[in-house]
């Protein structure tokens, strides 16, 4: 790869398709961590409410979805890359980095999604607090590692695009 003048249509395709995945998979858990102070006042029945109603089909439907298809994509490339150690490794990073994603979900807010799915309004524990900074914590988690995947994905496209760019003068 580092000798092509020209990545092929597949680098190229996968590529597009791993940067828009990459950008998606970040904006859930950022949007999480810009609602934070505000979600932190909330009292235990209007946060139970959010949790259960606002957040309902979000990882589902949206979030897990893209991330597994930003983590598959990354190691795609990776595989494409291997051998170009200077965007192997952003790539293998990236990897890195949405794997850390999927297991801080499971880690830290599957637990709490499935504690809160069964409570009431009357019924929520007097430790809701330690529930709510244990999701929020797995969201802030998320969202460092989307950006630091985001990032390192990013970069190794612009060595790539400058050193076509070089090798076609």
């Amino acid at each position: 790869m580092a000798g092509d003048v020209t990545p092929s249509r597949g680098l190229t395709a996968l590529r597009s398709t791993n940067l828009i995945f990459a950008v998606l998979a970040t904006l859930a858990p950022i949007a999480h961590v810009l609602e934070l102070p505000n979600k932190l006042a909330l009292d235990a029945p209007l946060w139970l409410a959010v949790q259960q109603h606002l957040y309902r089909g979000w990882g589902p439907l949206l979030g897990g979805p893209v991330e597994i298809v930003a983590l598959a994509t990354t190691l795609a490339l990776s595989v494409m890359r291997r051998r170009d150690p200077a965007t192997w490794r952003l790539t293998l990073a990236a990897g890195i980095a949405y794997a850390g994603m999927i297991a801080a979900f499971f880690a830290f807010n599957d637990p709490v999604n499935a504690a809160l799915n069964g409570w009431t309004p009357a019924s929520v524990p007097p430790d809701w607090r330690d529930y709510r900074l244990r999701w929020e914590i797995g969201h802030a988690l998320a969202a460092a590692l989307s950006v630091i995947a985001l990032a390192a994905m990013l970069r190794a496209w612009l060595i790539e695009r400058d050193r076509t760019r070089l090798e076609t003068r």
